[in-house]
């Protein structure tokens, strides 16, 4: 059942956009500063942590399967609303702010490549 995993979605999202807006006003930004992004993060691990202590069904756990799959199209038609231009014009914090997770993420990849093959070994 698709309805199942909903209210987690939700609850990722919410919290992942309070910390967006959080972080921008912390940075000086007039934007939500990757609230999207870390609502996807929290998905994951909250995913991840709840079928390790076994409270997910099968249902549940499929519905939150297909949020997450679904999730991705989404992101990309919320972030089509969000003013890049403002982000821009804001100063070269916001330019930092997209520039360096990403620059973490090309680096970090060849270090979850190589955990991710000692963790299937095992």
């Amino acid at each position: 059942m698709i309805i199942y995993g909903v209210a987690i979605l939700a609850f990722c999202y919410v919290v992942g956009q309070i910390f967006g807006e959080f972080l921008g006003k912390i940075i000086g930004v007039e934007a939500n500063v990757g609230g999207v992004g870390f609502a996807m993060l929290l998905l994951i691990l909250l995913n991840d942590w709840l079928n390790k202590k076994g409270y997910l069904d099968k249902n549940t756990e499929n519905g939150i399967q297909f949020w997450s799959q679904m999730y991705i199209p989404i992101v990309v038609a919320m972030s089509a609303t969000q003013n890049v231009k403002v982000a821009i014009s804001s100063g070269l914090i916001a330019l930092f702010a997209g520039i360096v997770p990403v620059i973490i993420c090309i680096v970090a990849i060849p270090f979850l490549a190589k955990l991710s093959k000692n963790t299937q070994l095992d």
